[in-house]
């Protein structure tokens, strides 16, 4: 990337969400036309312009691509059609008679035609992505398309300057959607996720080096399947949370105490053995689960009777330590009070929401973005749709619908500058063909 690509001291608009980006925004303002020629109008125009729609497009290949016809629709009113042939119009000094005062009529609102120039541009490849939410920044999209993450109409196109035509499919790979669109890893998370990849470079390491020690079996043996170094970091993890809340949570019933020992007896006899199946994980996360709602809930006990209030700690948005529904959901019991049974039954429904949220966005410090998957900072300024796609984001998929024309009052190409200096770079690359 360039250096100042982003300056603040002569800013230019990019397509990017960059925090510094969106300040250039708030800053945008006309050129001055009193003090220079029509020609330093229309290059000033032009510079501030091609900042934004194109940057990573060559002049030369955008002249070449640049039409004078633009694409636009006129809503068409039956009942006016009905009742008039349209010779009104031409009355007047080219745009119609004056209304009369207090008149009701409504005047139709003009079309922005020249916010239409840069439309030959919204047809490629990565700027459709960008659009579609499913990059930061045009240039993201351009490498997610070059390194093979892009399919148009079910196959790999590695083309950023690909021309969609109506109808056609494009799709991204949710994790590079992910990436793109989600907060970064604070220091700790980083720190944590480095910790994560050298425990499975070791339980790889140990189970190679056991495999070579020992000697190769004969046909009749029929030896089962090891245990995957997945489930082995699972597990260990499990027993260490138990471990650290029995230590740290004096303050627990003797009840959910042996809850907890039984628990953690069960991890050890796992980890024990030598040959298992990936199943057992998914069982003990069940197990998991089950034990969590019954520490956190008491709803088989009366109203009128004392119980604590167990509620999950919301975890700090830096934070990678919590990363299991265990850490979130037992937590030391505060001074006993009064329940009612319509409370119970909220936290029981706060909680299974939380649990299923826990489930489909799980904290994994494998990730290079920060989980559980949030949004990145300074999104919501950028995160719009134009009328021309139609996205799915469940599935990171988007139909580019027809090419974006200009209606009355509305432009479809999405632009930060006002008609005028679209106007005027519309008449630079006018002249210039």
């Amino acid at each position: 990337m360039r250096k100042r690509f982003h300056g603040l001291k002569r800013p230019k608009v990019r397509q990017s969400w960059n925090k510094y980006n969106l300040y250039n925004l708030t800053q945008v303002v006309s050129p001055p036309t009193i003090t220079r020629t029509y020609f330093q109008q229309k290059w000033s125009a032009k510079s501030l312009t091609r900042a934004y729609h194109g940057e990573t497009v060559r002049e030369r290949h955008w002249k070449g691509m640049f039409r004078p016809t633009i694409r636009s629709v006129v809503s068409m009113d039956y009942a006016y059609l009905a009742r008039s042939d349209g010779a009104e119009q031409a009355l007047g000094r080219g745009s119609g008679l004056d209304l009369a005062p207090g008149s009701n009529e409504k005047r139709v609102p003009r079309t922005p035609y020249m916010n239409m120039v840069y439309a030959p541009l919204e047809r490629r490849l990565d700027t459709a992505i960008f659009r579609a939410l499913f990059a930061s920044s045009t240039r993201q999209a351009r490498q997610f398309v070059v390194h093979g993450d892009v399919k148009v109409n079910g196959k790999k196109m590695i083309y950023p300057g690909y021309q969609l035509n109506p109808g056609d499919m494009f799709q991204v790979e949710p994790e590079r959607v992910l990436f793109a669109t989600g907060a970064q890893k604070a220091k700790n998370e980083r720190r944590a996720g480095r910790r994560y990849k050298n425990m499975v470079k070791l339980a790889s390491e140990s189970e190679d080096t056991s495999e070579t020690a020992e000697p190769s079996p004969t046909p009749t043996d029929s030896p089962e399947p090891p245990l995957p170094a997945d489930s082995k970091i699972e597990l260990k993890s499990l027993l260490n949370q138990a471990r650290n809340i029995l230590s740290t949570n004096s303050a627990l019933a003797a009840k959910k105490k042996q809850d907890l020992r039984a628990f953690k007896h069960l991890l050890k006899r796992t980890l024990s053995r030598s040959t298992t199946s990936t199943i057992l994980t998914e069982s003990l996360d069940a197990q998991l689960k089950e034990l969590t709602s019954r520490l956190s809930l008491d709803s088989q006990a009366p109203p009128a009777t004392e119980s604590s209030s167990v509620a999950p700690t919301p975890a700090e948005p830096g934070s990678a330590e919590t990363s299991s529904p265990l850490e979130n959901l037992v937590a030391p019991s505060p001074a006993p009070v009064r329940r009612s049974r319509t409370l119970q039954r909220e936290e029981e429904a706060a909680i299974r929401a939380a649990i299923a949220e826990a489930r489909e966005n799980p904290i994994d410090p494998s990730k290079p973005y920060a989980t559980p998957w949030r949004p990145r900072e300074w999104m919501s300024a950028f995160a719009f749709i134009p009328r021309y796609l139609e996205v799915h984001h469940k599935i990171c998929s988007a139909v580019y619908l027809r090419h974006p024309v200009a209606r009355p009052g509305l432009g479809e190409v999405p632009t930060p500058y006002s008609t005028e200096v679209n106007g005027l770079a519309f008449n630079w690359y006018l002249r210039r063909r």
